[in-house]
């Protein structure tokens, strides 16, 4: 006899406002632990001394993952002039300081550099793996690190404020950024020095901080037995994928693993929504979310007009 798996079988999203402080690994076992869930995952690391939206992923959402770490993101970033420590945030040592502070304009007039795709070198301080081990391990054990650039995309990057010493910028970017490698890399072109000072993520995809829940406010549901209630659709983070609505008897061939034919014109409608998409190795330009009713089905991969499962959901 198999041994059942311990937990509930809670299959969705959650979309969590991690504290400052916390680990995205924390952050994954704390709610993992309020829903009781067998499986959890996230979405987009996020360092312990930033805040914000950490979409946590529970059962069959896991799935998804993939999907929603190609995502854009937008971050709120404070930066503090005049200083570079060894991590590029406030955690670290300071290794440089320089006197000059840029001003409003000059900060505004230096952004145009660092928007589209760009090259970035990754901070020392990261998870980064060389040789099998983390970037940051090797750096607190006093290696010399050299990190390899790497091709970002910044989507937009906006000042919203600017005194003195400090700027509080938001910038929207797609996979891989490091916010503490924008800072650095701009306090240069600035002919100053530059650390995040502040950082929070207001947004991952379809996750807004308009609709977070606080672990707080997670802790009160799960006093309460409502964390149920606020668990999104395992879809939430294939909100860009075309859906194709599937009989009864599709659905058991799709869960059997099996191919279904598409019609030739709701064929024709899904190739017109298809576009070029990389997931890390897989080509996922073709594929559909089948489902019945309201229930996710599958992920399945549409070519020659059948539809072929790659992603089965047990829900």
């Amino acid at each position: 006899m198999a041994r059942r798996k311990k937990g509930n079988p809670a299959h969705g999203w959650v979309n969590f406002d991690k504290p400052y402080g916390m680990t995205s690994t924390q952050a994954v076992g704390k709610v993992r632990w309020l829903y009781q869930a067998q499986k959890a995952g996230h979405a987009g690391t996020l360092d312990p001394l930033a805040s914000g939206i950490l979409p946590i992923a529970l059962g069959d959402a896991t799935k998804t993952v993939p999907f929603l770490v190609e995502a854009k993101k937008i971050y709120d970033v404070e930066i503090k002039w005049g200083e570079r420590t060894t991590t590029l945030d406030a955690e670290g040592e300071v290794i440089a300081t320089s006197d000059v502070r840029p001003t409003y304009a000059q900060i505004e007039a230096a952004l145009p550099a660092f928007i589209g795709e760009i090259s970035q070198i990754p901070p020392a301080f990261s998870a980064i793996k060389i040789d099998g081990k983390r970037a940051y391990d090797l750096a607190r054990a006093g290696e010399n690190i050299e990190m390899k650039a790497r091709f970002v995309h910044i989507y937009t990057l906006d000042v919203l404020e600017a005194s003195a010493d400090t700027a509080l910028l938001r910038v929207k970017c797609g996979k891989g950024t490091y916010i503490r490698s924008l800072a650095r890399d701009l306090a240069f072109a600035l002919d100053t020095e530059g650390y995040v000072a502040n950082l929070r993520r207001t947004a991952v995809g379809p996750f807004t901080e308009r609709d977070a829940f606080s672990l707080d406010a997670l802790e009160d549901l799960g006093h309460k037995g409502g964390v149920l209630d606020i668990l999104l659709a395992v879809s939430t983070a294939l909100d860009d994928i075309p859906v194709l609505a599937v009989t009864e008897d599709e659905e058991y061939d799709l869960r059997q693993g099996r191919v279904i034919l598409v019609h030739p014109s709701k064929f024709a409608e899904l190739r017109a929504c298809f576009r070029p998409r990389q997931i890390g190795d897989l080509d996922a330009s073709r594929f559909v979310l089948a489902k019945q009713g309201e229930r996710e089905i599958a992920l399945c991969e549409a070519r020659a007009g059948q539809l072929r499962p790659k992603r089965v959901f047990n829900i």
